[in-house]
């Protein structure tokens, strides 16, 4: 096939984000000026981008997926190529999609949400800009290419953080992002020096071509370059201790919650998915990662059963999402982290955008009735069936229990975790014994096997840039299974027994500390006050630290 029909899907990819560029950076100067036409062309440029996503996939579908290089400076110091290239795969599509999806509708949705605000126009700049900056980081094939738009997108999404000016908590949250967010980016500048220095190449499409000559342990360099990579994933994915910025950036439009917690917030697990041949190489860079995950799984697991308000709870259980999908990045479950980032983005778009309407639930003249949780018996007896559940559907998919322990591990979650929200919403409490038994094991039975299917439909299209988990042959990785499985056994009898467990002091106490984050956040409050970034834009009226920190609480 000639070289210029293959280029159709790279050129679509290409064009995709300038026209949102366009509008933010031209139209967008004195943009509150003429607030309805930036509106307008804000929304037109997200279609377009929509448009050309789509076009992208059904191109590559068709077999149009050369890559390119459009322009490429050589620089210094052995760093490689600093270019404007394409990587045109099945992720990166997978992804332009999905964000342009998402992208589409915070659009749309804050055509209205905003109108007749005074600074309306300069809303729709700065959504413009982020927006297009995120696409183009998606498709990029350049590290160095790839930082650069990295570090945009952050600095765009500060400013739509800080858009309420007056409002002390919404900007100190802005600043706590602003100050982990450079801390990533120095980290990640830092790694991809490390690897084009060792490797001789600056783009992700050829990394796994250069590593493909080692043997064994690589480089003391390349797992130094993995563990920042970490680094960096980590406190992009706010995890915790890192987490409190995301809690207290719900002070912010709503849209840019909803493009945060359904789009901004996964730069750090694509960035792991992007550096995979790295990354998979290096055991104990998996090992952090499981654990970084865990801890935060566990941390905002808890502390959302504290959570007062609709939006601090989906606040929380981003955080606990994307600990899991930080902790399969970990565990080398590549496919399984990639659908777990697109059906959790497309859930928190909706969960963010309708939160407003949870208040129409409460307007009738008597609260609904509110079915009963299971009892302790029946979640321990949710598990005991769903274990050999999961074990007997992997084993029809011909997926080994030992070889492919972390896979299945994941799947006894996934399953017990729904099967538990389909029985509250089923109002377990008017079934009989054997009912619910029985209910448990088909919940089980089919779960299983869409988790089962899903992740061998996802390993089959991706196969090409996403690895397959290795066997587990690693004791330490065994004991960190077996950790995993133990947290959640733990959380579920928590969650299940917290209306007892707050009958006596030290958990009432312990309830009190998580309510207040464990109070981490407040040192880190004062830390940001104390050193961080200060601007005419950005300036918190001055209180003392007791008030503010009463506020942020």
């Amino acid at each position: 096939m000639p070289v210029l029909p293959n280029m159709i899907t790279s050129a679509l990819m290409l064009i995709l984000p300038w026209p949102l560029f366009i509008v933010g950076l031209v139209v967008g100067i004195g943009a509150d000026r003429h607030a309805r036409l930036m509106r307008s062309l804000t929304m037109g440029a997200a279609w377009f981008a929509l448009a050309c996503a789509a076009l992208a996939a059904g191109t590559y579908a068709l077999g149009l997926t050369q890559s390119k290089t459009y322009f490429g400076i050589h620089l210094p110091g052995g760093l490689g190529l600093l270019a404007v290239s394409v990587d045109v795969n099945g992720l990166t599509l997978l992804m332009l999609v999905l964000v342009a999806l998402v992208g589409m509708i915070v659009v749309r949705y804050s055509y209205t949400y905003l109108d007749g605000d005074a600074h309306e126009g300069r809303f729709h700049r700065w959504l413009a800009l982020t927006l297009g900056a995120f696409l183009m980081l998606i498709s990029a094939g350049n590290m160095w290419g790839f930082l650069i738009v990295w570090t945009v997108t952050s600095l765009c999404l500060h400013k739509l953080l800080a858009f309420y000016r007056d409002r002390p908590v919404a900007v100190l949250a802005a600043r706590k992002k602003y100050l982990l967010h450079r801390i990533s980016d120095a980290s990640l500048f830092t790694a991809f020096v490390l690897i084009a220095r060792t490797l001789h190449t600056s783009q992700f499409a050829h990394l796994a071509s250069a590593l493909a000559g080692t043997h064994g342990q690589l480089p003391a360099s390349l797992q130094m370059a993995s563990g920042l990579i970490v680094v960096s994933a980590v406190l992009k994915s706010a995890q915790f201790p890192f987490h409190g910025w995301l809690i207290q950036v719900m002070e912010a439009p709503t849209p840019v919650s909803a493009l945060l917690h359904a789009g901004i917030i996964y730069t750090g697990a694509f960035l792991l998915l992007r550096t995979v041949p790295i990354i998979s190489r290096v055991g104990w860079a998996g090992d952090a990662l499981i654990l970084a995950g865990l801890v935060s799984i566990a941390a905002a697991a808890l502390m959302m059963m504290t959570a007062t308000n609709i939006k601090g709870s989906l606040a929380y259980s981003t955080c606990a999402q994307m600990g899991f999908v930080v902790m399969e990045c970990g565990m080398g479950l590549y496919s399984l982290a990639l659908l777990h980032i697109v059906s959790h983005s497309v859930y928190k778009a909706h969960a963010f955008l309708s939160s407003g309407s949870v208040v129409d639930n409460f307007r009738g003249p008597a609260l609904p009735p509110v079915p009963r949780a299971p009892t302790t018996w029946k979640a321990l007896a949710s598990l005991a069936i769903a274990a050999p559940a999961v074990i007997g559907t992997a084993a029809i998919f011909g997926i080994p229990l030992f070889q492919q322990a972390a896979l299945i591990v994941m799947g006894l979650i996934l399953t017990v975790a729904i099967s538990q929200l389909l029985l509250q919403s089923l109002n377990a409490a008017k079934f009989g014994e054997m009912r619910l038994l029985g209910t448990v094991a088909s919940l089980s039975v089919l779960i299983a096997t869409a988790y089962f299917g899903l992740d061998a439909l996802f390993t089959g299209l991706f196969d090409a840039v996403l690895p397959t988990a290795p066997a587990s042959a690693d004791v330490a990785r065994d004991g960190l299974l077996g950790l995993v499985t133990l947290v959640f056994v733990g959380l579920l009898l928590v969650q299940q027994m917290l209306p007892r467990l707050l009958r006596h002091p030290f958990w009432q106490a312990l309830y009190v500390h998580l309510y207040n984050d464990l109070y981490i956040d407040m040192l880190f409050t004062r830390l940001v006050r104390r050193f961080g970034p200060r601007d005419n834009a950005d300036v918190v009226p001055s209180e003392s630290e007791d008030q503010l920190w009463e506020v942020t609480s």
